[in-house]
């Protein structure tokens, strides 16, 4: 039970790092200047990224501001759960048009339903 819960605990950690990464390039950051605007070390922003340790949810609080998002979005895309992981999709779908979330749902149905067949 111990060994389930420390390797779902590992896959979050991996999972959020990657998140936090990700959204820190897109709006043009370095681990530095994160590092800066949180009053936190360079190598503290690296561990979180890399996701050898979490952190505190006042740190998580402020790292979701530095990077233009919220919270629960770090969370939602950092989950592994397909219905968390529906509601990050639902998200981004609402910020589109109709004829773009037909055109992404088409997307989505074909590439689920040829990787269905690869199993």
């Amino acid at each position: 039970m111990v060994d389930k819960i420390n390797k779902k605990r590992n896959e979050f950690s991996l999972n959020l790092g990657k998140c936090i990464s990700e959204k820190r390039k897109k709006i043009g950051l370095t681990q530095a200047n994160v590092a800066e605007k949180l009053n936190l070390d360079t190598e503290t922003i690296s561990r979180f990224e890399r996701g050898v340790s979490l952190p505190s949810l006042l740190t998580l609080q402020k790292l979701a501001v530095a990077l233009s998002t919220t919270t629960s979005e770090l969370f939602a895309e950092s989950s592994s759960q397909p219905t968390v992981q529906a509601e990050v999709i639902s998200t981004w779908l609402s910020k589109l048009s109709e004829k773009d979330r037909v055109f992404v749902m088409q997307l989505i149905k074909q590439s689920c339903e040829h990787l269905s067949l690869k199993d």
